[in-house]
């Protein structure tokens, strides 16, 4: 065969199945830009805020973390299928690769339940609204801040910046300390011989300056207060104090109240007990 036949060969297959090739991949790349817009878009319209549970942060939370796990799925769905209708311009028979898929799929079947699993529980943490990316949660016992989450896969990170991977399948409970609202609850040990009620008053002052305060009012939706006598303990009588704030704000705010409280009993002359060994030395 002469090179010019060749040349003609060429440029005849490239005006036939290049075009198509350049079209599959100029409309996959159109595709997946208004994807990812249409998902976003299909997202904030069909999932709402059902009774008004959750903030507006909350709720942007939930459609960022939906989109970014439909989306990926998504992209990687039509680029497979984007491939195959390129091979099969190519020449390439995608009969036994689509067979082939098939034997896989089987394979995944036998031997790939935990990853069927991982990807299944992932689907239904996601559809439930479990948790989003960047909730305080604490999952079969590992707490942390939610920094990713795929279909497989949860990533946190713990307060001591650990980073923690836990596949969905392993998720047996999960707690969920930021969603909706969170809530300060904190014990606080006063003397026998101290008045409870007057603590109480205390305690609901300083509660309220917290909630006027204009670094922390922001963070408050309800201010600390006493709430009952929780216990009587051995050296204390321990009073339960609670109140209600914006998610992941409890640990802030009620570090601050601790600080508060000890001060307000300092200047009210309330004793915080703590324990003592009292020695008798007997005289010979």
């Amino acid at each position: 065969m002469k090179m010019n036949d060749i040349w003609l060969d060429l440029q005849g297959w490239a005006l036939v199945h290049g075009v198509k090739i350049i079209g599959i991949l100029v409309v996959a790349l159109i595709v997946n830009k208004f994807a990812a817009i249409g998902i976003e878009r299909l997202i904030q319209r069909v999932i709402t805020n059902k009774g008004g549970l959750l903030s507006k942060e909350a709720e942007e939370k939930r459609e960022k973390t939906l989109t970014k796990i439909l989306t990926g799925t998504a992209h990687v769905l039509l680029w497979i299928f984007a491939i195959m209708m390129i091979l099969s311009e190519i020449g390439v028979n995608i009969g036994p690769l689509i067979a082939g898929a098939g034997v896989i799929g089987l394979a995944v079947g036998f031997g790939g339940q935990y990853l069927v699993k991982d990807i299944f529980t992932g689907l239904f943490i996601i559809i439930e609204n479990q948790y989003r990316v960047g909730d305080s949660v604490e999952i079969s016992g590992i707490g942390g801040s939610v920094e990713d989450i795929s279909l497989r896969i949860t990533t946190l990170r713990d307060l001591d910046g650990v980073v923690h991977h836990i596949p969905h399948g392993a998720v047996t409970t999960v707690s969920n300390m930021s969603k909706g609202f969170s809530r300060i609850n904190i014990d606080v040990g006063i003397g026998y011989g101290a008045d409870i009620n007057k603590a109480r008053d205390v305690i609901n002052e300083v509660g309220q300056s917290l909630l006027e305060d204009d670094v922390w009012k922001n963070d408050i939706i309800t201010a600390p207060c006493f709430l009952r006598v929780q216990d009587l303990g051995d050296s204390a009588v321990i009073l339960k104090i609670i109140g209600d704030t914006r998610p992941a704000r409890q640990f802030a705010v009620a570090g601050e109240m601790r600080k508060r409280v000890k001060e307000a009993f300092d200047g009210a002359g309330i004793e915080i007990p703590f324990p003592q060994v009292t020695m008798h030395q007997l005289s010979e």
